[in-house]
C-alpha cells in the first residue's frame, strides 16, 4: 500500500472531504446527537455541541498522518454542510486490508447516499492505496448495513457471535469484505 491521506473524492451526488472545525454544529445536528443513529455505533450519542468540536478538533489533527482516511459526507446540493461520516477505521499493513465504518443522518437514510460514498472510497482505497482487502461488520439487528455493504458487492463471511460491543451492549458482528481482485470496475 501506498498511503495519501484523506483525499477529496467526488461522485455524481456527493463530495467526500476531510473535515474542518467549523462542521461541529452540523455533525450534532445532522447525526451525532440523534440515538437513532447511534444506536448500533461503538461510540456514544454526543451530549452537546461541544462533544462534537472536541471530536472533530481531534479528527482534524490526525489529517497530518498520511495512513488517515476519514471523510464527512457533503451532497453537493446542500450548501457545504456534512451529513455524515465514512472513515477507514482499522489499517492491517501486512495483508493490505482495511475496515471501513460509517454512519449518516436519519434524514437521509434509504436514499443510496451511503452505498455511493462507500463505493467512491472503496474505488479510492483499491485504485489509488493499493488495498487488497476491504472489510466491514454490523449488528445483525442493523439489516441496513449490511445491505450498504452488499449494494458495493461487498461478501458476506459470516457472523462471530458476541465478539463486539456497541450501544446496545456486546453483540454480534456480520462480518462483509470485497477483494480487489473480486472487484467489479464500477
Amino acid at each position: 500500500m501506498k498511503h495519501y491521506g484523506t483525499q477529496r473524492l467526488e461522485t455524481d451526488r456527493l463530495i467526500l472531504r476531510k473535515y474542518v472545525n467549523s462542521d461541529a454544529a452540523a455533525m450534532y445536528q445532522n447525526w451525532a446527537s440523534d440515538k437513532e443513529v447511534t444506536k448500533f455505533l461503538t461510540w456514544p450519542t454526543h451530549s452537546s455541541m461541544e462533544v462534537s468540536q472536541y471530536v472533530i478538533n481531534d479528527w482534524v489533527n490526525q489529517y497530518s498522518s498520511e495512513s488517515y482516511y476519514h471523510w464527512a459526507i457533503v451532497l453537493k446540493d446542500n450548501g457545504d454542510m456534512p451529513i455524515g461520516d465514512i472513515a477507514v477505521i482499522d489499517i492491517k499493513e501486512n495483508t493490505a486490508t482495511t475496515h471501513i465504518g460509517y454512519c449518516i443522518g436519519r434524514t437521509w437514510w434509504h436514499k443510496g447516499i451511503t452505498s455511493e460514498a462507500l463505493n467512491a472510497v472503496m474505488n479510492f482505497l483499491f485504485d489509488t492505496v493499493g488495498v487488497n482487502r476491504i472489510e466491514a461488520r454490523h449488528d445483525p439487528r442493523n439489516a441496513n448495513s449490511g445491505k450498504v455493504m452488499q449494494k458495493c458487492g461487498m461478501q458476506y463471511e459470516g457472523t462471530l457471535r458476541s465478539s463486539d460491543y456497541n450501544n446496545q451492549g456486546v453483540c454480534d458482528a456480520c462480518y462483509y469484505a470485497l477483494l480487489k481482485s473480486d472487484r467489479k470496475t464500477q
